[in-house]
């Protein structure tokens, strides 16, 4: 039998995928030689609301895969096995469209002969035609290192189901601040001394601290804070809607403090990497939107709204849209960046976020009806199962398992 699904889940995942899908449109507009300074300080305040997106979904990996495996320990090969199949051969495929797809609009590729393979084999390892697809390589990671991962919490909770002198919640909120305080340290690090640390280092460290960001060093602590949910669902919610005031108040707090600290560091052009992940503020604001939303959707449990109906439709579609969703900016920049639109970026900036999300999200969709879509968008069919009782006439049963689809599919996160 399955566990229950848990809504909010799948509802947050549909926000996370906005809030990333508004990041890149944003980038896209907000460098643009001749942006007015409204629509740059306008386009910040946006960007400010979507820092959330990329480690909810690490938070969210890690919800899924220890909610599924909490009770079991997982056969390594035929785990991992399972994993490439439905999240690391979408990344090679979609890794090669898009090496494709930047190149044959360019006359030098048909011109050059054979194709410089060695820049492929780079996207790999370090992608930059496709620029989101280093988030796929880096939670992979977190599903090559989970059984580890799994057998460190299970350790865990033997220990504290042990502990006679404080509770259990005692113990892990206690457990939760250190994993806080040592994140924070190490976004410290990375943020204000890793930079320098690049130039004394030799080889191959240097590399590693430079491409820190594709390293699931940096984000172990939305991974952490996913097992914590996924082990107690139910105090989860209780907590999420308890500090939903403090969450709010802090989340306010952060965004107005973003702002300024961008704007104030900035020159003529906004510079968007000042919040960058891997910055303490960043961090801050980061975890007190995803708490934040995380309680009102909480709250919402139940009542079943166009709103949520909607948000749950994009989340189940919303791995493969992240695949494709840069294609759809590519190709609406290969129509916005010969025009001319000085005052227009911020109209233009949310049109262009609503045609990608569509788009991207239609494509997901298409491709999950067709036949290889767990190697395309990650959505793996359920096979039909006639309907009709057997010759015999008797009464037998289905298991959830075998009961017909009627179009469903299972996303890596949920499988």
């Amino acid at each position: 039998m399955r566990k229950p699904r848990i809504a909010e889940w799948t509802e947050l995942r549909g926000l996370a995928f906005l809030a990333i899908v508004m990041q890149h449109n944003i980038a896209e507009y907000i460098y643009r030689a001749d942006i007015e300074q409204p629509d740059s300080i306008m386009l910040t305040m946006i960007y400010h609301l979507t820092r959330f997106g990329t480690p909810t979904f690490v938070f969210l990996s890690g919800v899924m895969l220890f909610y599924n495996h909490r009770n079991s320990t997982p056969e390594y090969p035929r785990f991992i096995r399972k994993r490439f199949g439905d999240i690391y051969m979408p990344f090679v495929l979609w890794t090669l469209i898009y090496w494709l797809a930047v190149r044959v609009f360019t006359p030098t590729f048909w011109q050059a002969g054979m194709p410089d393979l060695r820049s492929l084999v780079r996207e790999l390892f370090v992608p930059q035609t496709g620029y989101h697809l280093w988030f796929v390589l880096m939670v992979f990671q977190f599903y090559m290192l989970f059984p580890l991962f799994l057998a460190g919490a299970k350790f865990i909770q033997g220990r504290i189901e042990k502990a006679t002198r404080f509770t259990p919640k005692q113990i892990i909120m206690v457990l939760v601040l250190i994993a806080v305080t040592m994140y924070a340290l190490l976004m410290k690090w990375s943020y204000y001394n890793m930079g320098g640390w690049t130039e004394s280092l030799s080889e191959p460290w240097s590399t590693l601290l430079q491409y820190r960001s594709y390293s699931w060093v940096m984000y172990w602590f939305y991974f952490l804070l996913g097992a914590v949910c996924a082990w107690s669902v139910d105090s989860w919610r209780s907590w999420s809607t308890k500090v939903l005031p403090w969450t709010i108040c802090l989340f306010i707090g952060m965004y107005i403090w973003l702002g300024y600290d961008v704007l104030r560091g900035s020159g003529d052009v906004v510079n968007l990497n000042i919040s960058t992940y891997l910055k303490p503020t960043t961090f801050l604001i980061i975890m007190a939107q995803m708490l934040m939303l995380y309680g009102f959707l909480v709250l919402m449990r139940g009542k079943d709204t166009r709103f949520q109906r909607l948000i749950a439709w994009i989340g189940r579609y919303s791995f493969g849209g992240y695949l494709v969703h840069a294609l759809v900016i590519y190709a609406i920049a290969y129509v916005t960046r010969p025009l001319q639109l000085s005052g227009w970026h911020l109209p233009v900036t949310l049109l262009s976020f609503l045609v990608t999300v569509g788009a991207a999200l239609g494509i997901s969709w298409a491709l999950s009806k067709l036949p290889g879509s767990r190697f395309t968008v990650g959505l793996a069919r359920k096979p039909r199962v006639s309907s009709e009782l057997p010759a015999t006439g008797s009464d037998q049963s289905r298991s959830p398992e075998r009961s017909p689809s009627h179009g469903h599919h299972r996303s890596p996160e949920t499988s």
